[in-house]
């Protein structure tokens, strides 16, 4: 006698570690990138720059809120570890070449910020099996000090020298913490080697 086929649809639902509140959030971040650039690039006055910083700042926000998340309920993923520095880059390397081809932002500096960031990346690569290089409080103050700055040069206000100020906080903590991970870099690979 032929065993009837079983029917799946009462089956319970296996949780998928990619489905995660963290993760949405990161994938919120990366899908922002684009409506921003479009805000930012669109001449439609104070009210589209307006939107454009909004957007930014939520964008922004995730990027707090998802990591945190993650590592207080157990839900760091694969994925969120690869995506989420992608997406905090895109966010802000976006930002600044858009602010720097409009000529409200001085291309040196988009250039010195961008270098840094994707050589911290190149540097996390290069000795991660000897150990992960953590995010230092210098590095969540030059993160949180571009922002700001991004910010004021989205929003339609008229404070140059507010905007320069921040700026160029954001710039020598930039210089200062990737100098900082370079030199823990190479300390953390000769010591992997020492041990290894």
């Amino acid at each position: 006698m032929r065993q009837p086929i079983p029917d799946h649809a009462g089956d319970p639902v296996t949780y998928s570690r990619f489905w995660t509140g963290p993760n949405m959030l990161t994938v919120l971040r990366l899908l922002l990138v684009p409506v921003f650039a479009v805000l930012l690039l669109s001449d439609g006055g104070v009210s589209t720059r307006l939107w454009a910083a909004a957007v930014f700042v939520v964008a922004a926000g995730t990027d707090v809120i998802d990591g945190a998340w993650a590592r207080r309920s157990g839900r760091v993923t694969t994925f969120g570890k690869v995506a989420d520095p992608i997406a905090d880059k895109a966010l802000t390397g976006v930002a600044l070449v858009i602010l720097s081809y409009l000529g409200e932002l001085p291309w040196w500096v988009t250039v010195v910020i961008l270098v840094r960031e994707f050589g911290v990346t190149a540097l996390r690569f290069w000795v991660i099996r000897h150990g992960v290089i953590p995010a230092s409080r210098g590095g969540k103050a030059k993160t949180l000090a571009q922002n700001f700055a991004i910010v004021l040069f989205v929003l339609p206000i008229d404070i140059v020298w507010l905007r320069l100020v921040v700026m160029s906080i954001a710039v020598i903590l930039t210089v200062a913490t990737g100098l900082d991970y370079v030199v823990r870099a190479f300390r953390l690979r000769s010591e992997g080697r020492r041990n290894g």
